[in-house]
């Protein structure tokens, strides 16, 4: 047997990882997502609400601010002697941009008229400070306001002049609270844990279920699940376990049957050789017996198709590179001609934990198909990627129909029609390998090649 090496090269984790990051395929990921979207959603609004309600507080009192500070200075100046006026106004605090002082005019600065409804609570303000009633200002001017970077303010005194006062506005700062900053953060990561949390738990079943499903495919006789937690999730495992147990009373129930079948027509078939062996025609007692011995190796294959081939045997860690090279090897002993025609690449050693009996037979299906239908069997075996492992099992032969790829794993479906075993086997042979791979969670297909020939490709979880 010859054994070659070749490299397997695959892009399907880098496939694989693309798509995850595009689009999220786990029911718990977009369920994060649309929780979490929706919780930024609405700490944005409430920061905006926060904002806006901060910029109306900061701007009324600001004007407040203005105001008394405004009417200050007026009563300051109204209740001093006119020789005396202009070393108050020099005293006064002007600082951030602020002026003051007495002229014969009101104040004509270029900035729009203050709107109505800011004059009212400028003018409301200014009762803030009281003033004598024959010292009130008469008459106002207000120009600026709330949305205004400056402010100017002029008051007729009681003598007839006018004090004058420009003010500069501060900008508004709705984020000036660290405090209130640094708490928001801590809400929205506390929120977004809670949220992520709670999805673990809800969705958590959800996996337990899907696990389960995937172990009763694997192993008819898994362990039923637990009928515990909420009463949807208790209902649907109780569904489930009731399927389950309906699917194994099903296989035993084949599996009996198939069993006294064979018995039953094992007998008749003995009566008949022991009888065949009385004839005295030579060609026709070899005839008859030819007959009898392929109707038991018939007999046999459907009752190894039709039970279970693997649920007695337990799952251990196996060398599988040594067990398809052993598989070649006992090939080739049994059809020496063909020996050189028998090839593997791939890793000196992979161990994976399957049913060695069973995955030896699907394996040896698979080789003995190549070597029958192909003229060669050469397999290959790429290291895992993404969880999974993949075989190749090709030959060099003339194909097979497009539209005999998958009806081939139909029980007793051959594409050669001669129904002559030396030709066509019995037709169990793939169907064998395809129900032993699949309660391992994998599968096999065929695919015709390029350069001639059919690839059995082999996935197997690890």
């Amino acid at each position: 047997m010859a054994v070659t090496y070749w490299p397997l090269r695959s892009n399907a984790h880098d496939e694989q990882v693309i798509k995850v990051l595009l689009s999220p395929r786990s029911l718990a990921t977009r369920t994060a997502l649309v929780l979490l979207i929706g919780l930024g959603l609405v700490q944005i609004a409430g920061l905006t609400i926060h904002a806006l309600d901060r910029i109306d507080v900061q701007r009324t009192a600001q004007a407040r601010d203005a105001a008394v500070r405004v009417i200050s200075m007026y009563r300051s100046v109204a209740l001093t002697t006119l020789e005396d006026r202009a070393a108050v106004v020099a005293e006064f605090d002007l600082r951030d941009g602020a002026s003051a002082w007495i002229a014969d005019t009101p104040i004509s600065e270029a900035l729009p008229v203050m709107d109505p409804a800011a004059q009212r609570q400028f003018r409301g303000a200014m009762l803030l400070v009281p003033i004598p009633v024959q010292q009130r200002p008469r008459e106002f001017v207000l120009r600026g306001g709330a949305n205004a970077e400056r402010t100017a303010v002029g008051l007729r005194l009681p003598d007839g002049k006018w004090l004058n006062v420009t003010l500069d506005m501060p900008p508004l700062r709705p984020w000036h609270s660290l405090n209130f900053l640094s708490a928001f953060l801590m809400m929205t990561v506390t929120a977004a844990g809670l949220s992520l949390w709670a999805v673990r738990r809800l969705i958590a079943p959800v996996a337990t279920l899907a696990a389960a499903a995937e172990a009763l495919g694997r192993d008819v006789n898994a362990p039923p699940l637990p009928e515990t937690g909420p009463s949807e999730i208790a209902t649907a495992a109780r569904a489930f376990n009731t399927m389950a147990e309906r699917i194994r009373r099903f296989v035993q129930d084949r599996t009996f049957m198939l069993t006294a079948m064979g018995h039953d027509l094992r007998t008749p078939i003995t009566r008949l050789k022991l009888r065949a062996e009385f004839l005295e025609d030579d060609e026709l007692r070899g005839k008859m017996l030819a007959d009898l011995d392929e109707l038991e190796a018939m007999v046999a294959s459907t009752l190894a198709f039709g039970r279970d081939v693997a649920a007695d045997e337990p799952v251990a860690a196996v060398d599988l590179p040594e067990l398809a090279r052993t598989v070649l090897d006992e090939t080739a002993d049994a059809r020496p001609d063909c020996a050189e025609k028998l090839s593997y690449a791939g890793p000196d050693h992979l161990t994976v934990r399957v049913r060695s009996l069973a995955m030896k037979r699907a394996l040896s299906n698979l080789v003995l198909n190549a070597l029958s239908y192909g003229g060669n069997a050469c397999v290959r075996l790429a290291p895992p990627e993404a969880g999974q492992l993949t075989l190749l099992v090709e030959d060099d032969g003339p194909g097979i129909p497009p539209a005999e790829l998958d009806r081939v794993f139909q029980p007793f479906h051959r594409v050669e029609t001669s129904r002559n075993r030396e030709t066509g086997g019995s037709g169990l042979g793939l169907p064998i390998a395809r129900n032993i791979l699949r309660a391992h969670g994998g599968d096999v297909l065929l695919a015709n090649r390029a350069g001639g020939g059919v690839r059995a490709t082999v996935v197997l979880p690890v």
